[in-house]
């Protein structure tokens, strides 16, 4: 005779597309925070752990963009510098609802959520010699993640998540402000101790997949 108990703490997986805009903050263009302009897309991954959080794995690639001509600053209007980045990023943390996101339960569920972790990028390298652009390659740096959002269920087995949220960066030169070349340095300009921001903000449509696992006992 066979006797199967069923756990609540099972794994169940997501996998799904994420969409949205971005938009950086540091020493070129304007300072506002949330103000998604470039196309940003992406895979995100969780594993749900409980109904309060999950581990979550992201790739995302996104644009950002800055010119002093929209800055409200007068003397960043005045200088005139312009510049595109590209970034590739992965980012690796976890996920904490405020509410429980039961996915083995039927019916509506919605929850906001947190999410937090560390996140490795690449960017491209540039800097700025009497108001031209010049090109410098690649780099990669570190950032933190800082991300809040809401997620709802939408049947059972599709998720979808809207959220906003912004990277504090390990580098000072996503905007050519600091080149790490030497013999660029004197072209280096703005606060060299405050290193740069960007943001993303999106939606995600995930799949769920995996059921409570049967342990069974003769």
């Amino acid at each position: 005779m066979l006797f199967c108990i069923s756990t609540i703490s099972a794994q169940i997986h997501e996998v799904g597309i994420s969409f949205g805009g971005a938009n950086y903050v540091g020493d070129v263009g304007s300072t506002q925070y949330i103000a998604p302009k470039e196309l940003g897309y992406g895979i995100v991954y969780r594993w749900n752990r409980s109904p309060r959080h999950s581990f979550r794995f992201s790739y995302t690639q996104l644009k950002i963009a800055a010119d002093d001509a929209k800055s409200d600053m007068g003397s960043r209007k005045e200088r005139g510098y312009a510049f595109k980045n590209n970034i590739k990023e992965i980012s690796l943390g976890m996920e904490f609802n405020f509410f429980e996101f039961d996915l083995h339960e039927p019916g509506f569920a919605a929850t906001p959520y947190l999410y937090s972790g560390l996140a490795g990028f690449q960017y491209d390298e540039f800097h700025f010699k009497k108001g031209k652009l010049y090109e410098d390659g690649t780099n990669k740096s570190l950032a933190i993640p800082i991300v809040a959002g809401f997620k709802a269920r939408l049947g059972q087995r599709l998720i979808i998540s809207a959220e906003v949220g912004a990277r504090y960066t390990f580098t000072d030169n996503l905007d050519g402000s600091a080149a790490s070349d030497t013999e660029f340095e004197s072209y280096n300009f703005g606060k060299k101790n405050n290193k740069d921001w960007y943001f993303y903000s999106g939606l995600t449509l995930t799949y769920t997949f995996g059921k409570n696992p049967c342990y069974c006992t003769p």
